[in-house]
């Protein structure tokens, strides 16, 4: 395992240290691709699905849909109360592949629904299963990567979210035309079992890995071992500030990602008038942009240590760009359902996505530059359970509201303004990202 040290100076340093991390790298991309596939089928199928049933629809409403999203986010929610500390407890090979199966599963069962209340168990299942899925990476990540590259990692493999949208927005037209509706929850049924045993036989923790080098290891552990402490009761997580800085941003950030995901296909079939194939440029414009936000994002903070910021005012700078960034999104409410009109969403909702994942990339990664590894997956399932609340209640009410008023007005300010006050209250709790003292 040494041998790695002794190869030629002259070579690149990535050669040098090794690239195994990568590849672990690779593998959370390839699993948030699938989870999010799972969660873009429905928001896809919405105005299908709102037909009436003598029409092949189940007759969905703006305001059970609204339901069905709100019950997700709600099981989501109540997942992540456990999802973090069953990684935490069981280590992330294991954890990783039942998280997987899980939703997997409850992806597919979407097929049997033939009602609104039918849709919305499937669904309550989906969350329960899917909340696992950012816990596990997370901590993954934590463990394979130092401190100085996590947020590019995640946002590397966070970049998954966005090809996974693109992914189910090319292939549920297809599916749903050549076979229905029924079938276009079954399409993820492959990449899933194919992943489970990728993971089973390829994942290992760094010390345990057979094919990673003496100097990658000493890379990826080249934080001070204070860092990483042992395992502490769950609950006590709550009574540091750093928790709270991290989960109260979740709880008004996470949300608006929430919103995106299930009802721009809705928002540019009604506003202007989109077939289900016609939905496919503007989404995968939307997701692209968002996917070079993630990859950027993440890179920002190392970009701003270059230029003498410390890693912790580079994250908050990385952060305080991002938000900045969505803040036009609120112009939206002023354009007309003409073509012009559709371009110009499609740029507004490009960048606020784009800094959203940028966003969010550095958001996660807080939380192992306040945590030990021994609690991220942890403090994340609790980040992530918040977030989902917030996911809920911003459902119940964007579908109560485009119930009784057809218009995403209020939303869309919502959207813009949420993220400049979430730094705000990172920066008050946790000044400079502070350590969580005695997690132990």
């Amino acid at each position: 395992m040494g041998s790695s040290l002794e190869i030629k100076s002259d070579l690149p340093a990535s050669e040098r240290i090794g690239r195994v991390r990568w590849t672990i790298c690779a593998m959370l991309f390839a699993a948030t691709t699938i989870n999010y596939m799972d969660r873009q089928v429905l928001a896809l199928l919405k105005p299908t699905l709102m037909q009436s049933v003598a029409h092949h629809g189940i007759g969905l409403t703006e305001e059970s849909y609204g339901t069905v999203v709100a019950f997700f986010t709600l099981f989501y929610a109540i997942g992540q109360l456990g999802a973090g500390r069953f990684v935490d407890k069981v280590g992330t090979r294991i954890g990783y592949m039942v998280i997987m199966a899980v939703w997997s599963l409850s992806a597919m069962s979407h097929a049997l629904v033939n009602s609104v209340l039918e849709l919305g168990i499937a669904r309550s299942f989906l969350g329960i299963g899917e909340s696992g899925n950012f816990p596990a990476a997370n901590k993954t990540n934590a463990e394979w990567f130092p401190q100085k590259e996590r947020s590019f990692s995640f946002g590397i493999f966070n970049c998954g979210a966005n090809v996974g949208v693109i992914l189910a927005t090319l292939l549920v037209p297809i599916a749903t035309y050549r076979f229905g509706w029924h079938a276009a929850f079954l399409v993820t049924g492959f990449f899933s079992a194919s992943w489970i045993l990728m993971w089973f036989f390829k994942y290992h923790k760094p010390a345990e890995h057979p094919s990673l080098s003496s100097a990658e290891l000493a890379y990826i552990n080249q934080d001070p071992p204070e860092k990483r402490g042992t395992s502490m009761p769950w609950v006590k997580l709550f009574g540091f500030r750093q928790t709270w800085a991290y989960a109260i941003p979740k709880f008004l950030t996470d949300p608006i990602w929430w919103f995106y995901l299930y009802w721009l296909p809705g928002y540019f079939s009604v506003k202007f008038n989109l077939s289900l194939v016609g939905l496919g440029l503007p989404i995968l414009i939307v997701y692209n942009a968002s996917a070079i936000g993630s990859i950027y994002g993440g890179y920002l903070p190392e970009s701003f240590i270059h230029i003498g910021l410390s890693a912790q005012r580079a994250r908050i700078a990385a952060m305080f760009l991002c938000a900045s960034l969505v803040v036009p999104v609120f112009l939206i409410n002023y354009l007309h359902g003409d073509n012009f009109g559709k371009w110009a969403a499609i740029g507004l909702l490009s960048l606020a996505a784009a800094a959203h994942q940028g966003w969010s990339a550095n958001l996660f990664t807080t939380a192992s530059d306040m945590f030990p590894r021994s609690a991220v997956g942890s403090v994340t399932g609790i980040g992530t359970m918040t977030g989902a609340v917030g996911g809920f209640l911003l459902a119940k009410f964007a579908g109560h509201i485009l119930q009784i008023s057809g218009s995403y007005s209020l939303l869309f300010i919502i959207a813009a303004s949420v993220y400049l006050i979430s730094l705000l209250i990172n920066v008050l709790l946790a000044p400079g990202l502070k350590k969580a003292e005695s997690v132990a």
